[in-house]
């Protein structure tokens, strides 16, 4: 009992929620805006790079041609995750946009085409006594497709109207996300030991670049006004769409993972792989596919799901450990 409560205490003092939480603060204090945010989107863009260079650095490419070849797993989760998770999100995002602004309803649809978190679908896996190395691989090939697949995706759900991928967009993606990532992959065999070794502190690159976006996404949102822009009870709303969202996915991987016939260790990878969404992802691909004035409304959903997944998480993942 002492130790699932201590687990439960240290995933909600996770720094990655403290990070969220300076970085959305300190934009409504003080937000970025005429030139300021000019520079501001400049640095963003930059972390972002030296993000998926990292990334690229570490993701072992044994790693992806193991999960390739474990098709059986691999194929239904990227299914689930940039199939029925996108159309989950279009459904979601339509009763939203009945109810909140059109640019926090699209965040719902942006939410469903992401692809997973590597780090807590691992870490969850491991406390809920899962096969990690099937989580690992799984989650790790999921971010990757993710990179290409999630802007057309989401795009060809949305419509031209809501986002067109013209021709600076998808070099941007290139520029900022796909080549870093490849030069990563091409220089890794002199740098994953040392990339290995500093596991930890490479940890706060992602977090300090996550806090930047953030930062500079929710600064184009004060100044559009969306503190006044929704409700009180449009909050509240909000706060329940993303809970649907939440349940909706985890207990349809749970489900979908039975039907599969998948044994219970490989049944809690899949759960924690298909069902955790990704802000290194995210807030990257915002910050490149909209506008800061857009891109704070649209990772809104976001935030509060990855705040939400990991308090879910936690007291889900000691139970399964506890009753395996």
């Amino acid at each position: 009992m002492r130790k699932t409560m201590a687990r439960a205490i240290g995933i909600k003092l996770d720094p990655m929620i403290v990070i969220l939480v300076l970085a959305t603060a300190l934009a409504n204090i003080l937000p970025a805006t005429g030139e300021a945010r000019v520079v501001a989107q400049d640095v963003a863009n930059v972390a972002i790079f030296i993000l998926f260079l990292a990334n690229g650095m570490r993701i072992a490419r044994s790693e992806i041609a193991r999960g390739f070849k474990n098709w059986s797993f691999f194929l239904p989760l990227a299914i689930w995750v940039f199939g029925v998770m996108a159309l989950i999100g279009f459904g979601v995002s339509v009763v939203a946009e009945a109810m909140l602004d059109p640019k926090v309803a699209l965040g719902f649809l942006f939410l469903g085409c992401l692809p997973s978190t590597i780090q807590s679908a691992t870490s969850y896996t491991t406390l809920a006594d899962g096969n990690v190395a099937l989580s690992i691989v799984g989650a790790a090939l999921i971010n990757i497709l993710g990179v290409f697949i999630t802007a057309p995706l989401f795009a060809a759900i949305a419509g031209g109207e809501a986002v067109e991928l013209g021709n600076e967009v998808l070099v941007r993606i290139g520029t900022i996300l796909i080549l870093p990532f490849v030069i990563g992959q091409i220089v890794q065999g002199w740098t994953i030991a040392w990339m290995t070794e500093r596991k930890s502190q490479l940890a706060w690159l992602d977090r300090i670049v996550i806090g930047i976006l953030v930062y500079t996404a929710f600064s184009g949102a004060i100044e559009q006004g969306i503190g006044g822009m929704i409700s009180a009870a449009g909050w509240g709303i909000f706060a329940l769409l993303t809970c649907a969202f939440l349940c909706a996915a985890n207990g349809g991987a749970w489900i979908a993972s039975g039907v599969l016939g998948y044994p219970r260790k490989d049944r809690i990878a899949f759960l924690f792989a298909a069902a955790q969404k990704s802000v290194a992802i995210g807030a990257p691909l915002a910050a490149i596919m909209f506008t800061p004035e857009v891109a704070g409304f649209v990772i809104a959903p976001l935030l509060l799901y990855h705040l939400l997944q990991l308090m879910l998480a936690a007291p889900l993942a000691s139970r399964f450990a506890a009753s395996g």
